[in-house]
């Protein structure tokens, strides 16, 4: 057992061991996909909705999708209430919200994704740290559910099955996959997994999925998002009135990469026989 500096706390677990995760499938009955995903004692709600149509912004016959994320600390997710953003995503709400997007970005082919414009709202049920991390970790998982299912009713086909709007207006059906296409239709869709993690320097020693305690104590901290190919889409680390070495760093990266591919792995044991 570590004793914390502020001698506000302890952790009973070792200095590599990321929490316990859970995670609950279809958690709400009207979102596309939706997860349950508690790490530790940060819990998560997810849902993937899909859009009528592409955003405003995007050319008018563009074959190419698009994912949007959406943050939010729930009033009674932290220990004094936390107020209702209702004018709009304030700034660090709005900075974590558009690294949750660029991170599954990261992790989809948006033209194998076709025309479709996916939002994946990840709302804070409870914050005990890691928000940011936990919010990717089982976004991913949420949008690869959602992507099957978009694959199984073929609202998300390979770009030599999709119908024409010529087509579609004379009647044409849309050929249904075999489960072989569907399934590879899904890896060109998502060829990787996302997942996140911090990772902290406390007393000098290195640290893996800092809670709240162990954030609050850190000398330095760290957020890295990574995809499962081993490819880097974010690190962000800051010292904490602290400056930390290149060996320091190099330590810290070494931890989240080890702590990231067991989130991988977990990842894709979660979603083995989901459908």
């Amino acid at each position: 057992m570590t004793k914390m500096k502020t001698g506000v706390g302890s952790t009973e677990r070792a200095n590599d061991e990321i929490r316990e995760i859970e995670v609950k499938l279809d958690f709400t009955n009207n979102a596309l996909a939706s997860i349950l995903y508690n790490q530790g004692n940060t819990q998560v709600l997810v849902c993937v909705t899909q859009a009528p149509s592409l955003p405003r912004w995007f050319p008018r016959d563009s074959d190419r999708g698009w994912v949007h994320a959406e943050y939010s600390l729930l009033p009674g997710s932290t220990d004094t209430r936390f107020r209702r953003e209702r004018s709009g995503a304030k700034g660090r709400t709005m900075e974590i919200e558009r690294l949750v997007a660029r991170s599954l970005r990261g992790a989809v082919d948006l033209e194998q994704l076709g025309p479709v414009a996916l939002t994946v709202d990840c709302d804070i049920l409870n914050a005990d740290g890691g928000t940011r991390c936990a919010s990717i970790t089982a976004a991913n998982i949420a949008l690869r559910l959602a992507v099957r299912r978009l694959i199984a009713t073929g609202d998300c086909l390979p770009k030599d099955k999709r119908l024409t709007r010529e087509e579609v207006r004379k009647g044409a059906k849309k050929e249904p996959l075999t489960q072989e296409e569907m399934d590879s239709h899904e890896m060109l869709v998502m060829p990787n997994d996302v997942a996140a993690i911090s990772v902290g320097m406390v007393d000098g020693q290195v640290w893996t999925d800092l809670d709240y305690i162990l954030d609050s104590n850190a000398d330095v901290d760290m957020n890295v998002v990574m995809t499962s190919a081993g490819e880097f889409v974010e690190v962000q680390g800051t010292g904490e009135e602290a400056t930390y070495s290149r060996q320091e760093l190099d330590s810290l990266i070494d931890a989240a990469q080890i702590g990231i591919s067991e989130l991988h792995r977990l990842q894709i044991e979660i979603l083995s026989n989901a459908s």
